[in-house]
Order: C-alpha cells, then sequence, then structure tokens
C-alpha cells in the first residue's frame, strides 16, 4: 500500500468523522482502522517503540508500522491481519515488538493494538 492511498484514506477517516460529529453510527473500512491503530502509537506521549534492540519515539514508530504496512500488501487485509503481520513483532528477527510507556510499564505491542482496535470497532464500528 502506497503513502498515497493510505494519506488517502486518512483523509477520507476524517471527512466522515467531520461530516457527522453527532453519534452516527459510521462503519470504519479496515484501512481507516490500520491508521487509527498506528495513531494510536504516534500520539502516545513519552512512550518508545521497541524494535530489534532499539528504542525509537513515537513519531519514528508510527513511519515505520506505515513502511511495513505499504510492504506488506496484500498479507494485510483487516486491522486484525495488521496486527499479526506488521505491528507485533520484527519480519527479520521475528523479536516480538513492545512499547515503553511513559510511566516505565512495558506492553506487547501485540496487547496494545488488540485492545485498541476493540475500542476502535466498539465506538465506530
Amino acid at each position: 500500500m502506497s503513502i498515497k492511498t493510505m494519506f488517502i484514506a486518512a483523509i477520507g477517516l476524517f471527512a466522515v468523522l467531520l461530516a457527522n460529529p453527532a453519534k452516527a453510527q459510521v462503519k470504519l473500512t479496515e484501512n481507516q482502522k490500520i491508521e487509527l491503530l498506528i495513531q494510536s502509537v504516534q500520539q502516545l506521549k513519552g512512550a518508545q517503540f521497541y524494535r530489534n534492540g532499539s528504542y525509537y519515539d513515537a513519531a519514528k514508530a508510527a513511519e515505520h508500522l506505515r513502511m511495513k504496512w505499504g510492504k506488506a500488501g496484500s498479507r494485510v487485509k483487516t486491522a486484525q491481519d495488521f496486527i499479526e503481520v506488521v505491528g507485533s513483532k520484527s519480519y527479520l528477527s521475528g523479536e516480538e515488538y513492545h512499547i515503553k510507556l511513559s510511566d516505565g510499564r512495558k506492553v506487547a505491542t501485540k496487547a496494545f493494538f488488540t485492545q485498541k482496535l476493540k475500542e476502535i470497532t466498539a465506538s465506530k464500528g
């Protein structure tokens, strides 16, 4: 998936949300759910994303996840696929990713994204 396609999906999501500010239930596409998952990491203040032996800030983590999503191609059709294929572990080393939160707690990205997906689905379909 190209950066252009992801950008267009994000713009579409925001346009839908702006056009329906009331509690209208709008069903999100899988790409929109994935973008919201990535944004959930990108917006973490003071958190660090661990992958392949190093920690990265939230912006770098989001950049990496978007790049990896783009390269995953047809292997990622759903937000759950994104969690399994892209967001949980390194393709190269097989090592699991985790997030070190600002309070020092560490959470596996698989658990983090799974919880976020439940929240997204419950609130926005």
